[in-house]
C-alpha cells in the first residue's frame, strides 16, 4: 500500500505550521497539502510501487527513480493561500514562482526535485522539469502546486525542508535558519562539551590531562610541557620583563673602559696622523725632561 514517507510529511508539517492560522484573507488548510494520491489514483509520483503503470514516467525516465522505488509517494501538493506578511500578500503563485525561480538557479536545497508543476496566475499551467521532458500538465493545476521529488531522495529519507524553510523565511513567516535537525543536534553538543571542561566528560577529561600534563592512563609523563607549566613560565617572563622595563641601561663609565679596553699603544699610533706624530713626540720629550 503506497505510504507517505517520514521526509514528505515534516514537509507538509512545516508549511501547515506557518501558513495555516496565518494573517490574511485564505490560509493553507490541511486539506490541501497532500503526498498520496487517492485509492483510484494510478502512476506518478504520488503513487508507490503498488501502484505504478507499466512505462510510468514517474520510473522509468530516470535512473535516480528507478533505484530508489519502494512503496513510497514522492510528490506533495500545496493548495491555495494568501497570507499577508512583512507588509505584502504572498499567494500560492508567488510561492510557486519563488521555488521554480530556485530550481531554476540551481540552488542546493533543489537537488532531489524532479519537477514543479504550477500555474504563474491561477490560468495557464506551467512545468518546469529538471529532465526537460514537459513543459505543461492539466488544468487542476491552476489552484494547486505540485512537487515531484526523485524517488532515490525519499528512500534515502533525505531532509526536503531546507527549500521550503528558506521560502518561509524570506517572506518573514520563519527565523532565518537552514540548519537541519542533525546540524542543530551536532552544534548544541559542540556548545555542551566547549562549555563543561571540569572533567564530567569525555573532552572535559582530555581537556584536565592536557593541563596537567598526563597521558590518557592519568599517569604524568616526565618531561611534557603541560598548561599549568607554560602559564607559570609565562608569568615569570613577564615578571621580569617589567623589572626590566624600569631600568636606564645607559652605563657611560662601562662603555668608556671597554672602548680604552681594546685601544693598544700600536692601534693609537696607527690612529694619529703622521704630521701630528712629531708635536705629539715633542709634547712627550718635553714632558719627561721636565
Amino acid at each position: 500500500m503506497t505510504r507517505a514517507p517520514a521526509n514528505l510529511m515534516a514537509v507538509r508539517k512545516l508549511l501547515l505550521d506557518h501558513l495555516d492560522d496565518a494573517p490574511g484573507s485564505d490560509d493553507l488548510e490541511p486539506a490541501e497539502v497532500g503526498i498520496v494520491g487517492n485509492a483510484a489514483h494510478r502512476g506518478g509520483y504520488h503513487c508507490g510501487s503498488d501502484r505504478v503503470v507499466e512505462g510510468d514516467y514517474s520510473v522509468v525516465e530516470s535512473p535516480r527513480d528507478r533505484a530508489g522505488l519502494t512503496l513510497d509517494a514522492a510528490a506533495l501538493d500545496v493548495g491555495q493561500f494568501n497570507v499577508t506578511s512583512g507588509g505584502r500578500i504572498h499567494t500560492l503563485p508567488s510561492f510557486s514562482l519563488w521555488c521554480v525561480g530556485q530550481c531554476a538557479a540551481g540552488a542546493a536545497d533543489t537537488r532531489d526535485i524532479r519537477e514543479i508543476i504550477y500555474s504563474p496566475d491561477g490560468s495557464t499551467v506551467k512545468r518546469w522539469d529538471r529532465l526537460g521532458r514537459r513543459t505543461s500538465g492539466d488544468s487542476s493545476h491552476r489552484w494547486h502546486t505540485h512537487f515531484s521529488f526523485f524517488r532515490d531522495a525519499i528512500k534515502a529519507g533525505r531532509d526536503q525542508r531546507p527549500l521550503f524553510r528558506r521560502y518561509l523565511s524570506s517572506i518573514g513567516l520563519l527565523e532565518d535558519d537552514d540548519m537541519t535537525p542533525e546540524e542543530h543536534n551536532w552544534l548544541a553538543t559542540v556548545h555542551k562539551n566547549l562549555t563543561v571542561l571540569d572533567g564530567r566528560n569525555p573532552i572535559g577529561q582530555i581537556y584536565t590531562r592536557i593541563a596537567d600534563g598526563r597521558d590518557d592512563t592519568g599517569a604524568s609523563v616526565a618531561g611534557n610541557y603541560n598548561l599549568k607549566a607554560m602559564a607559570a613560565q609565562l608569568s615569570s617572563i613577564q615578571a621580569a620583563l617589567t623589572g626590566l622595563a624600569g631600568k636606564d641601561f645607559t652605563d657611560e663609565p662601562a662603555i668608556v673602559a671597554g672602548v680604552l679596553a681594546g685601544l693598544t699603544p700600536e692601534r693609537i699610533a696607527e690612529a694619529i696622523p703622521k704630521a701630528l706624530t712629531e708635536q705629539v713626540a715633542d709634547a712627550l720629550a718635553k714632558r719627561l725632561q721636565g
